[in-house]
């Protein structure tokens, strides 16, 4: 008999494979006493040569999926099990102490460890410990005849079940064989829901227990269009959803009749659909799936896919092809967010009790300046190609803006004075996600050439709940009359001052929230790219008059849920 379990539908879409498990096995063991060193010494080879194998597998999934320097890792990890001298004084310690080799593995790199993390004084040296450590773990788990799970090394049709999917896991998933991953924890604006969206791969997160209902090799069904999965379905269940996945597919296709298609609503007003992307590697998603825009670059996935702080080189020409990619259509990049969830091994940052809060964003920004004018430059470079516009995240006061400002006013004067080219029409605006600024929106309007409003952080801020603590997800409410009278004003004053304002948050490609955003004035929708033509076939069937009338009423109401109701019964 059928099992069920539900969580957040993060992606929509049907699957129907074995669940391949993504989580830590139990790699304990005991120190024991041996006689037979040889033995034990022949295991260790072995186990280094295995894992080498499998760290070459997982090196060339990485070039192909995250590029040359991402790889490096792995091959760090490679030259690590070939070290002569680590492999000779573990080999040492078995002879000499008569240990069993998962012993003399941990013995022998726990004493590599901690002499690397006491180099407080070479950030690279310590990163080292990082490197020894995951090589132990992979050792270790050849020693004990224990598979060691990989994103990496899925050869078959398969269905990820994890704790939670860090962004180097999303990026190692090939489409080609994952059809669709569940998680424990997490909500629909987490960073691995993100990116399912981006592989445009069913997900279902937060579902709470979903590694300890199901085992490896289970066979279950995704329905990423409702949060529901099924573990061991019946063949009727099966028929069914195989069924709905057609369906699911005939929608697709109809969709996809619209991509050279202008969105407009049923009376004729346009409004601009653009897409979120994180690499340049996203711009066909964009382009199969009619984009107008990008509508929010995240440049900090740069970051994150790299060793070390890329170069003003490095950065230009990613910037480049997405720009000259989009022939001429607009590009809106976000500066680097790193902070929060999300962090750089080769830029350590403090300790904080609430990252969310602390130093992130602009605000690493504007005091590693160094950084910051490296990509500012890059991007000025790059205006070049394309139209490209910049915008800066987490701006909580006027001041910050207009530091940021003037520091990209110094950048592209020093340029000009150096006679290289720069566009003249780049546009320099912020993310509105931190309800103090949107409080005095009106003052920000007058220094911002527009506001794009990102509501993933604008919701866990205003209802003061971690949008990844599946405690609190109940508090994901973006349809509350609060959240909405806080998106208006955004939109009001950037009109008031003859500005644009988009939204760059998963709100703007919700199906039940676009009705109200078009009804309040919203200029641009960015999202998910598989979120696109979705979006513009139901504007093409909303009147503006209709949906104006819609919003008034929903920034009326007293709840989320009256709101959602509102619409469904309105846009049936």
């Amino acid at each position: 008999m059928s099992n069920r379990l539900s969580g957040i539908a993060a992606s929509n879409g049907i699957a129907i494979a074995k669940a391949y498990m993504l989580v830590d096995p139990d790699l304990s063991f005991n120190e024991e006493t041996i006689t037979d060193t040889k033995r034990e010494v022949e295991r260790l080879h072995d186990s280094f040569s295995e894992s080498k194998k499998e760290l070459e597998i997982i090196k060339e999934h990485a070039v192909k999926s995250l590029g040359e320097e991402e790889a490096a890792v792995f091959e760090a990890h490679i030259t690590i099990l070939t070290d002569p001298e680590l492999i000779g004084a573990i080999e040492t310690k078995i002879n000499d102490d008569k240990v069993n080799a998962e012993s003399a593995v941990k013995t022998v790199t726990d004493m590599y460890i901690g002499m690397f993390e006491a180099m407080t004084d070479n950030p690279y040296m310590q990163e080292r410990a990082g490197d020894i450590r995951d090589v132990t773990k992979r050792v270790t788990s050849h020693l004990l005849g224990v598979i060691l799970p990989s994103p990496s090394l899925i050869d078959s049709t398969s269905i990820v079940v994890s704790h939670d999917l860090t962004p180097s896991d999303t990026a190692q998933l090939d489409r080609q064989f994952v059809k669709a991953f569940i998680t424990d924890i997490g909500g629909r604006t987490s960073h691995s829901a993100i990116m399912s969206r981006t592989l445009e791969i069913p997900a279902i997160v937060g579902t709470g227990d979903a590694t300890t209902s199901i085992k490896d090799g289970d066979t279950i069904i995704v329905d990423g269009n409702t949060g529901e999965i099924i573990i061991d379905p019946s063949d009727d269940e099966i028929k069914q959803y195989e069924a709905e996945a057609a369906k699911f597919a005939a929608e697709q296709a109809e969709w996809k009749s619209l991509k050279d298609a202008k969105t407009v609503s049923a009376d004729g007003k346009h409004f601009d659909i653009a897409a979120n992307v994180g690499t340049p590697d996203d711009l066909d998603g964009v382009l199969d799936n009619g984009g107008e825009a990008i509508g929010l670059f995240r440049s900090e996935f740069l970051y994150m896919n790299s060793s070390e702080l890329p170069t003003e080189d490095e950065q230009f020409e990613a910037y480049k092809k997405v720009a000259e990619g989009m022939n001429g259509k607009q590009v809106v990049v976000r500066t680097m967010d790193i902070g929060g969830d999300k962090h750089l091994p080769y830029l350590p940052l403090p300790e904080e009790m609430n990252p969310f809060l602390g130093y992130r964003a602009i605000r690493i920004s504007l005091s590693q300046q160094d950084i910051f004018r490296t990509q500012l430059r890059a991007l000025l470079r790059a205006s070049n190609y394309g139209k490209i516009a910049i915008m800066f995240p987490m701006i909580a006061t006027v001041n910050e803006f207009k530091q940021a400002r003037a520091i990209y006013d110094e950048e592209r004067q020093k340029m000009i004075d150096a006679g290289q080219p720069v566009a003249d029409n780049i546009e320099v605006g912020m993310m509105m996600e931190i309800p103090a600024a949107v409080i005095i929106a009106d003052k920000l309007a007058k220094y911002a050439d527009f506001f794009s409003i990102g509501t993933n952080d604008l919701i866990q801020y205003t209802f003061a709940a971690d949008r990844g603590n599946e405690h609190v997800s109940y508090l994901y409410q973006p349809y509350n009359p609060s959240l909405l009278r806080l998106i208006k004003q955004v939109i009001d004053t950037a009109h008031a001052e003859g500005k644009w304002a988009g939204m760059c948050g998963e709100m703007a490609g919700d199906q039940i929230a676009v009705p109200i955003l078009m009804g309040l004035g919203l200029d641009e929708f960015s999202m998910s790219a598989t979120s696109m033509l979705q979006t513009r076939s139901l504007m093409k069937r909303l009147n503006t008059a209709d949906v104006k009338t819609l919003a008034d009423k929903a920034l009326e109401l007293e709840t989320n849920e009256e709101v959602q109701k509102l619409v469904e019964d309105s846009c049936k």
